[in-house]
């Protein structure tokens, strides 16, 4: 929350009842829906609509990080109906029973648009307790008259000398220890204390190589050619080669890690049915893809899929080969112990 994801601005707002509601036919209604979403991830218009279509009264508040919104939530002061976490977050949040089954009943449109290979998961069977929302990888975007294509070799490319001060890695424990791990041919999801060790002394070994630990704030430098490489995610590798036609964006035939963010609503929420009513308003075809074009990322919903246009549909950007996603794993949620090991070795890392 991974995440991902587009760009999370850190803001926090709310769409006020009075502001939405009259904007548009819809009839009034004492109904409220209070959404915690990361910063930019949903075309807002799509809130509006809503709310004219429904009556409901929208509150959107934002957040930074999966790590951030659990806080918030495990604390019990939040009255949110309704969160978009990570799935290995969701797979955090259910076993800690902080989110609520999903009342299918409720939502025709996942049975009538879901992708069948979303409709169950690994860190949630069956989707019990979560939608999937959008879903992407991270790879390597890199600038075309500063990289040679032949070194795009696997992950190694991170490692490679002749691009000392122009990599950008990710601010991201899971993440860049994940890279490391596939570099080494490890699982992203090792609990084995001696891979992770291997995958420490990796990243301290390509620390003179890299320019900088970056999120978001790196995105303006690999467009403007200030870097040569660094690691980002897909959607926004879409919008970064829109605004430099020299960048490209790789995915180590080995593959890499496929990311879904869910919809999933908390055992806090007081307006269950509302929470439910967006969700397949979300799921609607034309809804999901006017989400999808400003967002840029890639969409787990056939319908949605089936209106992109072809460019789209064979952007490998956002839709990669049946083999890269065949070996690109999903990030888990890992025992506390496993995670303090990460943890530590980031600290490490990060005190080099």
């Amino acid at each position: 929350m991974k995440f991902k994801k587009l760009t999370a601005l850190g803001l926090t707002f709310a769409l006020s009842a009075s502001m939405l509601v009259g904007c548009g036919g819809g009839k009034k209604s004492a109904e409220v829906l209070n959404i915690y979403n990361v910063g930019d991830y949903i075309d807002e218009e799509l809130i509006e609509k809503f709310e004219e279509e429904t009556g409901i009264q929208v509150v959107y508040d934002t957040y930074d990080t999966n790590e951030g919104m659990y806080q918030k939530l495990k604390s019990g002061s939040t009255n949110y109906d309704l969160i978009f976490p990570s799935d290995y977050m969701v797979e955090k949040l259910i076993e800690e029973d902080l989110i609520s089954e999903i009342d299918y009943a409720n939502i025709p449109n996942y049975e009538k648009n879901m992708m069948d290979s979303f409709k169950d998961s690994s860190y949630d069977a069956k989707n019990k307790h979560s939608v999937p929302y959008l879903w992407g990888t991270f790879g390597i975007v890199y600038n075309k008259t500063m990289v040679d294509e032949a070194d795009l070799k696997g992950w190694d490319v991170l490692w490679n000398k002749k691009y000392e001060g122009q990599i950008q890695m990710l601010d991201s424990v899971r993440d860049t220890m994940g890279i490391a791990l596939m570099k080494l041919g490890y699982s992203i999801n090792t609990k084995d204390s001696k891979e992770i060790e291997q995958a420490k002394k990796e990243l301290i070994k390509q620390l003179p190589l890299v320019q900088a630990y970056v999120n978001d704030d790196g995105k303006d430098r690999i467009v403007a050619g200030d870097a040569a490489m660094g690691v980002y995610y897909s959607g926004d590798a879409s919008v970064m080669m829109s605004e430099n036609k020299d960048l490209g964006y790789y995915i180590p035939e080995t593959g890499t890690n496929k990311w879904i963010d869910a919809m999933c609503i908390p055992k806090i929420a007081e307006n269950k049915k509302e929470a439910e009513q967006f969700i397949n308003f979300m799921l609607d075809a034309e809804n999901a893809l006017k989400n999808v074009e400003y967002i840029q990322y890639s969409t787990p919903n056939q319908a949605t899929y089936d209106l992109l246009s072809d460019e789209m549909k064979n952007d490998p950007t956002a839709y990669p080969s049946d083999d890269i996603i065949g070996k690109s794993e999903v990030f888990l949620n890992l025992p506390k112990d496993v995670l303090k090991l990460y943890d530590d070795a980031w600290t490490e890392i990060k005190s080099q």
